[in-house]
């Protein structure tokens, strides 16, 4: 196999190493995918510690790395990405097994329910080509960027991570829904700010504050409604459904229960746009190109 021994300075079998300890969250779960001892691990790190001077890994589970280690975890996944491609390239088609290239993306729950899929299916067929996809609030997820710990994100972010590119996608238009009965109880009177500040809300998560944006917007005023977390795109929609309470649902999603009279839309006319952009390391990268490519062409069909 190519080795690239040194890249400036550093040991590119030690860099390798720390993405492995940050990506499987511990030195033993590191050691099995890389098919040595914990003890081997422990010294790679150390080493690599002791040229730059830093601590690099917070030692807890699972194990992460420092704001030191973060450049670092970055090169390393991006060394590894062109390390495959260009041997890839050098062997040729007829050249055995080429290894296998792990992208890690990260994406929006919400992205991921609906368009995002699509996306991946487009590219071309690539058995030594697997994906990591993560989960994260599009308002946190060029977090893991900087970190190093993805090679691209869905983002509300439009300003481009260090070392990355953007690239806007459109916006994610949302619809304020709930189900007839809830309606009845909560709204008879309209969309008032006592009915909004006593009607429970259905929020994905505690990353979440669409909904309290909207309700900022709506009535002027921050309001603080009973909240149900249902961390789950296909939950959260039922919990909708079911009478839980209300909540913003992605159009895509929302025009079924429409359609089907499960829900009502409480605020007609009243829509909330989520920009969103795609964010991916600044590579010459035949993967990156392709995958860039197929989520910029299916995000222009399916957002705003």
């Amino acid at each position: 196999m190519v080795k690239l021994s040194f890249v400036s300075g550093l040991d590119s079998t030690q860099l390798r190493t720390l993405a492995a300890v940050v990506t499987e969250g511990s030195f033993e779960a590191a050691a099995r995918l890389l098919h040595v001892t914990p003890s081997a691990v422990s010294q790679r790190i150390k080493a690599l510690e002791e040229a730059v001077g830093q601590v690099l890994v917070r030692r807890h589970r699972p194990c992460d790395a420092t704001e030191a280690g973060r450049p670092l975890l970055r090169l390393a996944g991006q060394l590894a990405l062109l390390e495959r491609e260009a041997l890839a390239d050098a062997r040729g088609p007829l050249g055995g097994d080429r290894g296998r290239t792990r992208v890690a993306v990260v994406v929006n729950a919400d992205s991921l329910a609906t368009w995002f899929p699509a996306a991946l299916a487009r590219l071309p067929a690539q058995p030594e080509l697997s994906f990591d996809i993560r989960q994260d609030d599009q308002d946190h997820s060029a977090e893991l960027l900087r970190a190093g710990a993805v090679t691209a994100a869905v983002t509300a972010q439009r300003e481009a991570v260090q070392g990355c590119r953007v690239r806007r996608l459109g916006a994610m238009r949302y619809r304020a829904l709930a189900a007839p009965p809830v309606v009845d109880r909560w709204f008879a009177g309209g969309l008032t700010r006592q009915a909004l500040a006593a009607a429970p809300v259905v929020v994905f998560d505690r990353k979440d504050r669409v909904q309290h944006r909207f309700l900022r917007t709506v009535t002027g005023r921050a309001l603080d409604p009973p909240v149900h977390y249902v961390p789950s795109v296909p939950a959260f929609s039922a919990a909708i459904r079911l009478g839980l309470g209300w909540g913003l649902v992605p159009e895509q999603i929302a025009a079924g229960d429409l359609a089907d009279g499960h829900c009502v839309d409480i605020a007609p006319g009243r829509t909330v746009d989520i920009p969103l952009y795609w964010q991916h390391w600044r590579l010459d990268s035949q993967v990156l190109t392709a995958l860039t490519a197929a989520v910029c062409a299916v995000a222009a069909d399916a957002l705003r």
